[in-house]
């Protein structure tokens, strides 16, 4: 069996540069690299309605929004599979199953789902659905048999709960479904891109995305707000690059070519780093550079972005072809995991032959 990667989004918004540096740019590089025989990429629109089932219509209209941003990012639907999570009926099946293989202390346990709970304030009005999607996320995984999961470390806890399902399953019901494996992100600060304001995570409700369709004033305005050092008030002060946004964005973004077209001063990030943590150069200047910077890596993005939206029925069809296709995956390893637990009566020839028997024999 060949290399297959599984990896997705949750249609709750349009798909930001948190996105872009923890996936999106490395999935394009994976597609391209000729290193997976196949690479499906989820719309998690299932997964996303588990905390928000009272307001369906949001996902429903960002599943085109995260299209589109796929789509503008490069990922190639002639080269990958990208299909919308709930047309594929047979990843219900398989959670269900693998429900009776997992103990509610485990879940419990698993340090993703207290710190997302936690993070949507749930307390103890926890929706089931939302409590147990490791193991909605181990049958996604499983259903393609995915080698490899693209994901940042705050997603190993589940990933690892994705290897305990398959590892019982296969215990109990014999080789089945395959084990993956987690492909975290190759630079550290692809790791969590914070918002803008400096706090852990980007976030709509906080309103401190850049979003990957945001207009070049949008950007602008976003990167020239940015927190930076909160002690260096003047330009002559010493400054902290340590949890100084501006920073952490360049370490993402920066690369040394980008010092002879928008900072010629300079010939390196480091020297930059260098010269602001000793004072003098002031945190305008540095928004600047970043600025230019990111308007160079997202001004192709919404160029292709606004092509593709000049025929929105097409990304539809695309969107219903590739889920027609992972439709027909998913059901191949449903068949194979009815078989292993010997819950697929009408097809075992055997078994209808040998009731047969006992029956007239009595």
């Amino acid at each position: 069996m060949g290399k297959i990667i599984l990896t997705g989004d949750r249609p709750t918004g349009k798909l930001h540069l948190g996105h872009y540096v923890g996936s999106l740019r490395r999935r394009v590089e994976l597609q391209n690299s000729g290193a997976f025989d196949r690479v499906f990429i989820m719309i998690a629109d299932a997964q996303a309605l588990t905390d928000n089932a009272d307001n369906p219509e949001k996902i429903r209209q960002n599943i085109i929004e995260v299209a589109l941003d796929y789509l503008a990012c490069g990922l190639d639907p002639e080269k990958i599979t990208i299909f919308i999570q709930s047309q594929i009926p047979e990843l219900c099946e398989l959670a269900f199953y693998y429900m009776n293989l997992v103990t509610v202390s485990r879940l419990q346990r698993n340090p993703t789902v207290k710190t997302e709970i936690q993070m949507r304030g749930f307390s103890t009005s926890i929706p089931v659905g939302f409590f147990t999607y490791p193991v909605s996320q181990a049958s996604d995984i499983t259903a393609f048999r995915a080698t490899t999961v693209p994901a940042g470390e705050d997603q190993e806890p589940m990933i690892e709960q994705t290897r305990e399902i398959v590892r019982r399953f296969n215990a109990i019901y014999g080789d089945t479904l395959v084990e993956p494996e987690i492909l975290l992100p190759d630079n550290a600060a692809c790791l969590r891109l914070p918002g803008t304001d400096g706090k852990a995570k980007m976030s709509k409700s906080l309103g401190n995305c850049i979003y990957l369709s945001d207009t070049a004033d949008d950007v602008r305005n976003r990167v020239m707000g940015m927190y930076t050092d909160p002690g260096h008030i003047r330009v002559q002060d010493p400054g902290k690059v340590e949890g100084n946004t501006v920073f952490t964005y360049l370490d993402a973004f920066c690369r040394p070519e980008h010092f002879a077209r928008y900072l010629p001063d300079y010939a390196s990030l480091d020297e930059l780093k260098v010269h602001y943590q000793r004072g003098g150069l002031g945190d305008v200047k540095v928004k600047k550079f970043l600025n230019a910077i990111l308007q160079e890596v997202l001004e192709p993005i919404r160029t292709r972005r606004r092509e593709f939206e000049q025929d929105i029925p097409a990304i539809y069809r695309m969107l219903k072809a590739g889920s027609e296709t992972a439709r027909t995956v998913a059901a191949a390893t449903l068949a194979d995991v009815r078989r292993a637990m010997r819950i697929d009566y009408f097809d075992d020839a055997e078994l209808i032959e040998e009731q047969s028997k006992k029956f007239k024999g009595r």
